[in-house]
């Protein structure tokens, strides 16, 4: 019963955004982003403590404004997710991306082993379900599964209807191996908590973070080229889609160099972070214990 009570005015309000015109829709996503800035106060101190621990220099008036910035993408993104999938007015490459470093790609797919994509919870990480799937590229995302069923399937079919495959993070190494050995991109986002029974701690914004060392190990042991890849908030509803050059990971395959190339990912996020806090999911819990 409660998954239905949740189910419930999320499929209408999806209904809705599907309904508009794409800038009405991301503007009401925008306008039901601030809304949750206050009916989700303990998110809202979450976002406040990582930040005061992040940035301990920064002023708290700008701290807030990350804050109320944030919620707002968080709005927007929700909304553009959720209409993905449609033919009429939906986002389109030509008109809302800007793609910069697609050779980087081509390069790391060359190699014949497929690609591993690193990014995190920054801008609007759902693209990649939908923009590389449009420019030809064969891709699965690993996420984790929503805990109310409905909900999840829901996003699934999205997802999938976008144009990727979801690849479910507790028991897809297999899959995830079988994508790689068919030159597909996997995308990948290592920038959550991953507890210490399946991650590494390395150093994420001075702090120690668990953090899963899937990237790693599989970069490690399959040679697989390594491309990160952030998707930028613009003005006007639009996007930036940068594409960095290939990382090929060195050194044996030891749990000491596994931590290492752990926080070399890990740094890399925080670097790409620190353009443009407010991009970030900082309501989530990443330092835990």
């Amino acid at each position: 019963m409660r998954n239905w009570l949740e189910y419930i005015p999320f499929i209408i309000f999806a209904k809705l955004v599907r309904a508009l015109p794409r800038r009405t829709a991301l503007a009401l996503g925008r306008k039901l982003g601030s809304l949750g800035r206050w009916l989700l106060p303990r998110r809202r101190e979450i976002a406040r403590v990582n930040l005061q621990h992040a940035f301990p220099e920064m002023a708290a008036a700008e701290r807030e404004a990350i804050i109320r910035q944030m919620f707002s993408y968080l709005g927007t993104g929700f909304a553009e997710m959720l209409r993905l999938d449609l033919s009429k007015e939906a986002a389109c490459i030509e008109r809302d991306f800007i793609i910069d470093g697609q050779e980087h790609l081509r390069q790391a797919l060359a190699e014949g082993r497929g690609c591993i994509l690193l990014t995190g919870h920054l801008g609007f990480w759902e693209a990649g379900n939908f923009i590389f799937s449009k420019l030809g590229y064969p891709i699965g995302i690993v996420a984790k599964s929503m805990r109310n069923p409905l909900t999840d399937r829901y996003f699934l079919r999205m997802r999938e209807m976008a144009g990727g495959y979801i690849i479910n993070s507790r028991n897809g190494a297999r899959r995830i191996l079988k994508a790689l050995q068919q030159n597909h991109l996997v995308g990948i986002l290592i920038d959550q908590h991953a507890g210490r029974h399946r991650g590494v701690k390395v150093p994420f914004f001075g702090r120690p973070a668990w953090t899963t060392p899937i990237i790693a190990e599989l970069a490690m042991k399959y040679r697989v080229p390594i491309v990160p890849v952030f998707c930028w908030w613009l003005p006007g509803d639009r996007y930036r889609l940068e594409i960095a050059p290939m990382i090929l990971l060195e050194g044996a395959q030891t749990p000491e160099q596994v931590v290492d190339n752990t926080a070399l990912m890990t740094r890399i996020i925080e670097a790409a972070i620190r353009r443009d806090p407010a991009q970030w999911f900082w309501v989530h819990r990443r330092w835990r214990e």
